[in-house]
């Protein structure tokens, strides 16, 4: 795959997940019994830097907690041999709560499925939102984000990564496809 274009650099993402968290703030009436989930990998910091922002935004600390949907997935045997699981870790209890699902990019709806079925395995939240920072399309699932930082319409032959400084040393949103296409 080629680097076709970038999609966001740090400051573009940083004033998406400002405005995602303005964003839950307002449809939540506030923060007071949020709990944001972040899938593993590069949904966790996500999360973390929402919940900084929440804080600056309304007071509230927000826990933050993550979910690691690897034994959770429906494509299992065609991602891995031997799927490698770290456990789910959250702060509170997801009873009566309003819990937040955070993921880089949305696709298929697949990890979302997974990630809530992860979620109803602990208990009974009172409400489930999805927060992601791209919705590239193309779902099979019929998941739709409550937060979107940005929509980009991708072909299924593109791929969109998210890179985050905790993970890759950088944070920006980055466009590949194919050798054979145009770079935009």
């Amino acid at each position: 795959m080629k680097l076709k274009s970038r999609l966001m650099d740090e400051a573009a993402v940083k004033r998406a997940l400002m405005r995602i968290s303005h964003e839950i703030v307002e449809k939540n009436e506030g923060a007071g019994e949020l709990c944001l989930v972040g899938v593993k990998r590069r949904g966790v910091p996500l999360a973390k830097a929402l919940a900084a922002n929440i804080r600056s935004i309304d007071g509230a600390e927000v826990p933050v907690g993550t979910v690691d949907i690897t034994l959770y997935r429906d494509d299992l045997t065609e991602t891995v041999d031997l799927p490698v699981s770290s456990a789910t870790e959250l702060p509170c209890p997801v009873e009566n709560r309003s819990v937040i699902i955070v993921d880089d990019v949305i696709y298929t709806g697949r990890t979302v499925r997974a990630a809530i079925e992860a979620l109803f395995g602990i208990g009974r939240p009172k409400s489930i939102r999805l927060a992601v920072l791209v919705d590239r399309g193309h779902r099979e699932l019929p998941f739709r984000p409550d937060f979107v930082g940005k929509n980009v319409p991708t072909s299924r032959e593109e791929l969109i990564a998210v890179k985050v400084d905790e993970i890759d040393g950088e944070t920006g949103v980055y466009l590949y496809g194919l050798d054979g296409q145009d770079e935009g």
